[in-house]
């Protein structure tokens, strides 16, 4: 019997605080946009994602997470904030609709690069494009017009989303996810908490 194959990715889970504000945002852009031309995602299915892996067979979990918990072991809990947004890849040409993510102590893209440098020896190379932290609050429907698309880029534009909320890192997540028609239903595979000490500041 052939192994199960898994669609995994590596993010941190929110409070649920920071959901509601996201999807209190959420709903004020609905307003903005035209009728059925974003696919929302749902604010219990948002995530900080720090790595994508993909198809992942289920005999290379174990050594996933043994090599995830490693690079958790080498950062301290830190804080994140959320402020901002904006569209990829432009507003012009709107595909994603998202919010910023701000690591103003760098532990955050520290964190991520060292997930990155323990994970590719298992097969699941380096981004080449630069970590860009960011919530995903939706997704240009395949079925919106080019008026649709540019008015969705617009309303987004026009928007001015101030700190909506802060997130306390303390640990990491191994998710799976399995796409179905009512929306993708998420499961913890590991969780890796952060362990280093804290920075002692004299």
């Amino acid at each position: 019997m052939p192994e199960e194959t898994l669609r995994t990715f590596i993010a941190i889970e929110l409070d649920e605080s920071l959901r509601r504000s996201l999807g209190a945002l959420q709903n004020r852009l609905k307003r903005q946009v035209p009728p059925g031309s974003v696919r929302w995602v749902a604010p219990e299915g948002i995530h900080l994602t720090l790595k994508f892996l993909g198809d992942t067979p289920g005999d290379r979990i174990p050594e996933i997470a043994a090599a995830l918990r490693d690079a958790c072991g080498t950062s301290a809990p830190f804080e994140v904030s959320v402020e901002g947004r904006g569209c990829f890849p432009s507003f012009r040409r709107p595909r994603v609709v998202w919010v910023a993510v701000h690591d103003n102590s760098h532990k955050l893209a520290r964190l991520q690069q060292e997930i990155e440098r323990l994970v590719a020896p298992l097969g699941y190379p380096t981004e080449e494009r630069s970590f860009n932290p960011h919530l995903t609050l939706g997704r240009v429907s395949r079925h919106a017009d080019g008026y649709e698309a540019a008015a969705v880029g617009q309303a987004v534009e026009r928007s001015v989303v101030e700190q909506i909320g802060a997130q306390h890192v303390t640990e990491v997540r191994f998710i799976r996810s399995e796409l179905r028609p009512t929306g993708a239903l998420y499961t913890s595979l590991a969780t890796a908490p952060l362990s280093a000490a804290p920075e002692v500041i004299n």
